[in-house]
């Protein structure tokens, strides 16, 4: 097991990363400050894991709640559900709430910790390599609107994250390409030599090869937790460079309709398309773009636009992302490969161009 710290003061927190470790009660139980904790779940991760959750919190008054599973449930009526069981239940201040789950439940289930009571406690236990190596660290919360991703939400950060990487051998292959996306992110935003050892192992992570896995979420939570350590709130703009491909991601992702294209897809399509434009800007070299394009190729994600997609369309959805400032379109694009930037100064007419070319590709 490894174990990481996200510096935030006195709101700091451990990342515990390795296998087995839903079994080993003493990484959890110092995070546990109240009497009654409840575990949030949903139904297709609960009779994988939750058993093995409540054996090793035995000790502990421990209940659970299962929501019903997709992103097209990640909406204020499912985080109402939560709210209902506490209420009805009487929970109080002091619970804590755990996350047992992906991306969606650790979205919903932080975002209703900041909110029942004005904050209660709560800890994530990912279980997919997306949530691993992204959503569960740095403390973004939220729910989607049926006019934009993530437009609701609040920044609240967990008491610890427990990442345990056994249970990545239940998830299907797309959803560990998914994963791969964010990891090939760090690569790009910030760590060629990590890019380049991406490239030399990507075959051992789509195997999961135990010592590789390890490695890829230990280095990629590491990148999240220097650049959340630095820029918690989004306002120094170091931390919107993780939001690489995410603009054109999420515009993806709502035009498709919520859970039509995984997250991780729609980013690794939106990552190409931003290596592509930088390309246009002169920013990138065309064997930079290519290395870009074969290792998310080789991370089997979709290198084109949806055909039912125009560019017109992506335009407008993307204009609703919140990077937009005074009006204005802002991207995270790559000077290099482990070198972004975050910016609003480029041709519009360039970038409608590039669009356009993606949206015409089989």
């Amino acid at each position: 097991m490894r174990s990481l710290k996200v510096e935030l003061g006195d709101r700091s927190y451990p990342i515990h990363i390795g296998g087995n470790l839903l079994q080993q009660p003493e990484l959890l139980l110092p995070h546990l400050h109240s009497e009654r904790t409840l575990i949030i779940t949903n139904e297709t991760v609960a009779p994988l894991y939750l058993d093995r959750l409540l054996n090793t919190l035995a000790d502990k008054q421990v209940d659970s709640l299962i929501l019903p599973d997709g992103e097209v449930y990640k909406t204020l009526a499912t985080t109402e559900l939560i709210f209902n069981h506490l209420l009805e239940n009487r929970y109080s201040r002091d619970t804590t709430l755990i996350a047992l789950g992906g991306g969606v439940i650790g979205d919903i289930v932080g975002f209703a910790a900041a909110c029942y009571q004005r904050g209660v406690e709560f800890v994530q236990i990912p279980t997919t390599l997306l949530s691993q190596v992204d959503s569960s660290v740095g403390g973004k919360t939220g729910v989607n609107h049926h006019l934009g991703k993530n437009m609701i939400g609040a920044f609240y950060q967990p008491q610890c994250v427990l990442a345990s990487t056994d249970t990545l051998t239940s998830l299907p292959q797309r959803e560990l390409s998914a994963g791969l996306a964010e990891i090939i992110k760090y690569g790009l935003i910030a760590d060629a030599t990590f890019f380049r050892w991406l490239e030399d192992n990507i075959d051992a992570l789509l195997t999961l090869d135990e010592t590789a896995i390890n490695y890829a979420v230990e280095r990629s939570c590491q990148c999240k937790a220097e650049v959340v350590a630095s820029d918690e709130l989004e306002q120094s703009g170091r931390r919107a460079l993780l939001n690489l491909g995410h603009t054109f991601g999420h515009a993806i992702e709502t035009g498709m309709g919520y859970g039509n294209w995984l997250h991780g897809e729609a980013v690794g399509c939106g990552m190409l398309l931003a290596a592509e434009f930088s390309a246009r800007l002169g920013w990138l070299n065309d064997e930079q773009v290519a290395r870009s394009r074969a290792l998310i190729t080789a991370a089997k994600l979709p290198t084109a636009l949806p055909s039912e997609m125009d560019c017109q369309q992506m335009l407008d959805l993307m204009a609703v992302d919140k990077k937009v400032k005074q009006g204005k379109l802002r991207l995270v694009l790559l000077r290099d490969i482990g070198e972004a930037v975050f910016s609003s100064d480029f041709d519009q007419g360039l970038l409608r161009e590039t669009i356009q070319d993606f949206s015409q590709r089989s």
